[in-house]
């Protein structure tokens, strides 16, 4: 769920089944610098595999359902999707403060709940359900590394599957859900696509990308050619997103893939990797992340407020309360604020 916020959610119970919060305990161990995940998670290169995100998530039964009946993802979908990477990005980087951060996700979570067409009854806090987000969080990372990032070794799959459940206390709830070892959640992920995710409206809508709007970090762009290329950017995500499932998935969703198809998408992720060895390691990374190195390093005052989204990516009119929203209005510090650029012009 944490990749596609609710947008109408209310204050409700939790369910018996939800992940309840675990009983008060000293906060859990934030993961930091020397871990796997602060290695590879965090990069830009993760937004290529957002419409794969995003449609595993969809595909639980129970998390589509809830996308379907709570969230106005679809009306500010470049939006939403910039903003959230903050909160998600925090949970790894924020140090000291990732518990904190976690238990703001978490509880952005709790209203949303309800009975799905066929008459089975969700909760997004359901454990299995708040997992399964966090499983496609975790797992993207290696496909990220895989597809994108010139490939990872063996050993740094069972350190990123050791360090997801460090990463998955933050948000304090039952850590019943979690596989025990690497092999078992590898066998928890086929089964998951073997045999429970489903076709459904919300995963179509996140691979239709016929009408996205233009993004609005790219104000420049001219509509009509915008428009104009659209078409194109659409194939080529859904082709790219097709390439990073698995086989079960792909005969889930009626998708081919060829032997053809294969070495272009590995070509395409070789390329990426190459234009990317040319950005410096720090721009590499989300802002968030980079305020957690920067903290991490001494650039930033430990104690400096978090970095947050710039204004453009805010919800307005009705999107603009609740914390549901992710809409930090009113935090001191922002991605884009004139006193860190003159800082990132420095370095």
């Amino acid at each position: 769920m944490i990749a596609v916020p609710p947008s109408r959610a209310g204050t409700h119970r939790q369910e018996a089944t939800s992940a309840t919060p675990a009983p008060a305990t000293p906060a859990p161990a934030p993961l930091g610098p020397g871990s796997a995940t602060w290695k590879y998670f965090g990069d830009w290169r993760g937004l290529l595999q957002g419409p794969w995100a995003g449609s595993m998530q969809n595909m639980h039964p129970k998390l589509g359902a809830a996308v379907e009946q709570h969230s106005d993802f679809f009306d500010e979908r470049w939006e939403r999707l910039l903003r959230s990477l903050y909160p998600i990005g925090g949970v790894v980087f924020d140090g000291d403060r990732a518990h904190r951060t976690g238990l703001e996700v978490r509880d952005y979570h709790r209203g949303i709940k309800g009975v799905d067409a066929q008459g089975r009854r969700y909760h997004a806090l359901d454990q299995d359900v708040f997992y399964w987000a966090h499983a496609t969080f975790f797992y993207g990372t290696i496909v990220t590394a895989e597809h994108f990032c010139g490939g990872i070794s063996e050993a740094e799959k069972r350190r990123l599957f050791d360090e997801h459940k460090q990463w998955y206390a933050q948000y304090g709830v039952s850590m019943r859900p979690v596989p025990d070892t690497w092999e078992d959640f590898q066998r928890y992920w086929k089964h998951m696509c073997a045999e429970v995710l489903e076709d459904n409206k919300a995963t179509r809508d996140v691979l239709d990308l016929t009408a996205l709007p233009r993004p609005p970090f790219l104000p420049w762009l001219p509509d009509r050619l915008w428009r104009l290329q659209r078409p194109l950017l659409a194939r080529g995500f859904v082709w790219l997103t097709v390439g990073m499932y698995d086989r079960e998935v792909r005969d889930l969703l009626g998708y081919r893939w060829t032997a053809r198809d294969e070495r272009l998408h590995r070509l395409v992720g070789r390329t990426v990797n190459a234009l990317f060895s040319l950005v410096p390691p720090r721009y590499r990374k989300h802002p968030r992340a980079r305020d957690g190195l920067d903290r991490a390093a001494g650039r930033v005052a430990a104690d400096a407020p978090l970095l947050e989204s710039p204004a453009r990516n805010l919800p307005a009119g009705r999107y603009a309360t609740g914390p549901q929203h992710y809409n930090p209005a009113g935090a001191p510090r922002t991605a884009w604020a004139p006193g860190l650029v003159r800082r990132l012009l420095q370095r």
